[in-house]
Parts: structure tokens; C-alpha cells; sequence
């Protein structure tokens, strides 16, 4: 499957996109104060971790037809001796800055996955359900994987941004590998190798969509996702040979703010980062190994894709 047919899938997943609804779809809500609204999802995020539990005797004792989908429930009636989420061994705690703010987000490990780990600019193919703390779902996937990239990028055959997904999201696919491989059924169905990555995530409002309400999602809303990662692909969205995670020159996390000759296109999208009418291709060597040589002609400590004074 072509790359560009994959990132138009991509496209079409709205649950983790970050896409305006018309104006009439969403009401105005009165902005919060980031901080207070942080600590107060946490104590959402804490009371709802420490009276659910997800069905982790499955995973300990998997059936012939366990279709290997996280679950949760209350910790009641018959499931009053069931170990709530946050004593799991397999729950980390991650602290992500937004908007000058640290917030708390729980990742529920169940099973990392052997395979290859995404950057925070990658595409990653997999399954997810979302739900709000009180159990409603909002979107699900669960069925046929889907490529969502986790950074935005500009696309040029979109006409703007291509959204990726929400930063909660984002953070905890970084802890997850995908599965070591496949195989293809004659009727083109395929079976993964049952060593993908599997978890969770509980997602403070000010990593999700904060005052922006969404289709079954109100606005200030914590929220969760359980997902299974099959396959984590190095992106190169302006296909320039520099990994789209290495377009981020100052280290924020953001792609979109790196414009090196400063044209109203940022690097990662733009195939020529310097603007000296060379390509960035040419500017680079790419290994037999698949490693990156970056030239530096005139030795003033500027690779040559990046500076304009050194062109062919």
C-alpha cells in the first residue's frame, strides 16, 4: 500500500485529530486556568484508577479465542476482590508539559511489544476504543487497524496542516513496540505474531482537547483509550532522506515550528530546508547501513542541508 493512500486513512481517523468542527458544532465555553484544571483531572484520573480494574486475569490466563482487547469494570459487587489499575505493576506515570503546564498521564502497560518503538513524529498502525471516565464510548477501532501519525505535519496535497493525534495519545505510544511480524491468509486477511503492544491510557483534559468539546466528548473532559500497536513506521513526510523526527531542530516536540530558510514551510515538509535551490536529498548522505552523514563543507558547523552558502 502506498505511503500517500496510508496517510490519507490517517486522515480520515477523527477521534485523535486535533480538525475544527464548524462553528455551529461546538459552543463556547469559558477558558479555564490550566493549572487548576490539571489537578483537578488528576483527582478524576486517580479516583477512577483506584475503582477499576481491567481484565488482567485474561491476559495472565489467555483462552483459545481471547481476542487479547483490554476491559474495564467497577471494583463491586463480585469484582470487590479485583486489583484496581493503579496497583498494577504494568501502570507508569508520565509528566508532559502543554502549554507551560505539567500534566500527569497514567500509561497501563499490559504488554510492551518486541518491535520497533515510534518517535513522537512517526505513523503507527492500530486499533484503539475511547471512552470518558464514566464509561461512555466515543470512538472505536477495534476491528481493522488504521494508520494515524502522531505529529502534525503540512501536507501539500491537502492544502495545510494534516492533524496528528492528541498529545496524551502521542505519549504513550512512545512507550509501546508493535509485533515482530505477520503472516498473510490466502484470502489476504493477515495474523500478527501475538507479541504486539497492548495498553492504556488515561488522559488529563489539558493533554486531550481541553475547553474544545467533540462529538460524545465535552469539553474539559478527561478521557481514556486502550489500543494494540501492530507496526510503528519511521516518517519522512516531505520524503527530503531526514526522518521527520529529526526535522525538530530545537527539541520541542513540534515539527512545525523548525523553518529554517524561513519560507512558510517548516522542514518537515519542506524538501529543500535551506532554500539554496538544492535538495535536501542531495545535501545528505545515506548510508549502506541506513544511517545519516550530514556534510559540512565549509566547516562552520552547519550542515550543508541547512545552509544556504553551501549549494551545488
Amino acid at each position: 500500500m502506498r505511503i500517500n493512500k496510508l496517510l490519507l486513512i490517517c486522515l480520515t481517523a477523527f477521534l485523535v485529530f486535533s480538525c475544527d468542527k464548524d462553528d455551529d458544532d461546538i459552543l463556547p465555553v469559558t477558558l479555564r486556568d490550566r493549572g487548576e484544571q490539571a489537578i483537578e483531572d488528576d483527582q478524576d484520573l486517580v479516583e477512577y484508577l483506584s475503582t477499576h480494574f481491567y481484565n488482567y486475569e485474561e491476559f495472565e490466563n489467555p483462552s483459545e479465542d481471547f481476542d487479547y482487547v483490554i476491559r474495564f469494570d467497577t471494583i463491586a459487587g463480585d469484582n470487590a476482590d479485583k486489583t484496581p489499575i493503579i496497583d498494577s505493576d504494568g501502570l507508569i506515570t508520565k509528566t508532559v508539559n502543554s502549554e507551560g503546564v505539567d500534566q500527569q498521564l497514567y500509561v497501563l502497560k499490559v504488554r510492551e511489544g518486541v518491535g520497533a518503538k515510534p518517535t513522537f513524529a512517526d505513523s503507527t498502525f492500530v486499533t484503539y476504543s475511547g471512552e470518558l471516565l464514566n464509561g461512555n464510548n466515543f470512538d472505536s477501532r477495534l476491528k481493522t487497524p488504521t494508520w494515524l501519525n502522531l505529529s502534525p505535519y503540512f501536507s501539500r496535497s491537502q492544502g495545510g496542516v494534516a492533524p496528528g493525534v492528541i498529545k496524551g495519545y502521542q505519549a504513550a505510544l512512545l512507550e509501546f513496540g508493535g509485533a515482530s511480524g505477520y503472516s498473510v491468509n490466502s484470502d489476504n486477511t493477515i495474523n500478527w505474531n501475538n507479541d504486539y503492544g497492548i495498553g492504556a491510557v488515561f488522559v488529563p483534559s489539558g493533554l486531550g482537547y481541553f475547553n474544545q468539546a467533540r462529538p460524545g466528548i465535552p469539553s474539559y473532559s478527561p478521557i481514556l483509550f486502550q489500543f494494540s500497536l501492530y507496526i510503528a513506521r519511521e516518517a519522512d513526510h516531505d520524503n527530503d532522506g531526514v526522518p521527520s523526527y529529526m526535522e525538530d531542530l530545537d527539541g520541542d516536540k513540534d515539527v512545525l515550528n523548525d523553518d529554517s530558510d524561513e519560507n512558510g514551510l517548516p522542514n518537515v515538509s519542506d524538501p529543500d530546508d535551506d532554500g539554496d535551490g538544492t535538495p535536501t536529498r542531495d545535501e545528505i548522505i545515506i548510508n549502506e547501513d541506513g544511517t545519516i552523514s550530514f556534510p559540512d563543507a565549509n566547516d562552520n558547523g552547519i550542515p550543508d542541508y541547512l545552509d544556504p552558502d553551501t549549494f551545488q
